[in-house]
């Protein structure tokens, strides 16, 4: 089984009430799980789509980066919102393309997880970011820090995964052009606002939603 949502470990272990995720394609053994966890003050719930819950846990790590750069840069709270709409819909292009289901985005190892992150003062790769967007350099940045922020890597891996299902990802990409290749962070968040113009959501993305819609709500 396989555990993920919007859970600072601070906050778990004060008993800070929490909700998370468990997925596995075992039924039996993702209730288990969930029986075995939940208490008064932690509530797990269950999915079989551990493929959407592992992309959900490890790409919002890399769009924590990319809204604490925003941060940084002092674009607001309109700026944090755009990356944090955008960059979710790009995690579900990814995961639609490696058949997750798309309603995992919008649940606790999805949205739930991806707003803590990229806002909480706990997050360390949105200080990350926040650092980044305020000049410093990633090496300084990382050697000062204790704890590991996994979208450091995650972005290299991101990176790859998108060109290898030709999946667009301009804000996971514009993160790793800042983080593995020097490029400007200032430049390359104004480069994505420049784009071509396009619909909000593309076609197959809406069919894939649709989809996994029950017939009757």
């Amino acid at each position: 089984a396989f555990m993920s949502g919007p859970s600072f470990a601070a906050e778990v272990a004060a008993e800070a009430p929490t909700a998370v995720t468990i997925a596995s394609h075992v039924p039996a053994v993702a209730a288990r799980a969930q029986l075995l966890l939940s208490t008064p003050r932690f509530r797990a719930y269950r999915t079989h789509d551990v493929a959407g819950v592992e992309l959900c846990g490890a790409l919002k790590n890399v769009l924590a980066i990319a809204c604490g750069v925003s941060d940084g840069l002092r674009y607001g709270a309109n700026g944090r919102a755009a990356l944090i709409t955008r960059g979710t819909y790009e995690i579900t292009k990814l995961a639609v393309a490696r058949g997750a289901s798309p309603l995992t985005m919008s649940g606790l190892a999805g949205m739930g997880d991806i707003v803590l992150t990229c806002t909480g003062d706990l997050s360390r790769n949105r200080t990350v970011g926040l650092r980044l967007g305020r000049g410093e350099a990633l090496q300084d940045i990382t050697a000062s820090m204790s704890a590991v922020a996994e979208g450091v890597p995650t972005a290299r891996a991101a990176h790859a995964l998108a060109q290898k299902l030709g999946v667009e990802c301009p804000v996971l990409e514009g993160i790793y052009r800042v983080i593995h290749e020097g490029a400007d962070a200032a430049g390359v968040v104004l480069a994505s606002m420049s784009r071509d113009l396009k619909p909000e959501v593309e076609g197959h993305v809406a069919a894939a939603v649709g989809a996994a819609l029950p017939a009757k709500l």
